[in-house]
């Protein structure tokens, strides 16, 4: 799977150069480039580098899940690292409240990439069902 995406990278970025367009993302703004400038600029090395580290990443495993959830939560400031556990409920054992919660189910969204609704969001209510949760969605076993 990791080829075809940096097949389709590569691809998207010489559609860009044939069409004589090329898009950069500067300070949150569409940079356009002329159509003569594009013999000069290649495959533009950004653009590359992205696809090469996304390519680049292991999959993902159970263990490597967890891990990542575990440090976002240790990042939240709110979450004392040494009482955190994968048990550890979010309101009864660490004493963060709803609004704490959705913080941290947007915060694993960011890690993780996709979004959770926010039915399935007030269910995880611990940092082993985040685990599952995205486990089940990103099809690791």
């Amino acid at each position: 799977m990791a080829p075809r995406v940096l097949v389709h990278c590569v691809r998207s970025v010489r559609l860009f150069q044939h069409s004589g367009v090329i898009k950069s993302a500067s300070q949150g703004s569409l940079t356009l480039v002329p159509a003569q400038w594009t013999e000069f600029l290649r495959v533009p090395s950004p653009v590359l580098n992205l696809c090469q580290r996304y390519c680049d990443s292991p999959p993902l495993t159970l263990q490597s899940i967890e891990e990542h959830v575990m440090n976002v939560l240790k990042l939240y400031d709110k979450i004392k690292p040494e009482t955190l556990q994968s048990s550890s409920h979010f309101m009864k054992d660490l004493g963060l409240d709803s609004l704490d919660q959705v913080e941290i189910i947007m915060a694993m969204e960011d890690e993780f990439g996709f979004e959770i609704p926010d039915v399935e969001a007030e269910k995880l209510m611990t940092p082993a069902e985040v685990v599952q949760y995205i486990a089940s969605k990103k099809d690791v076993n």
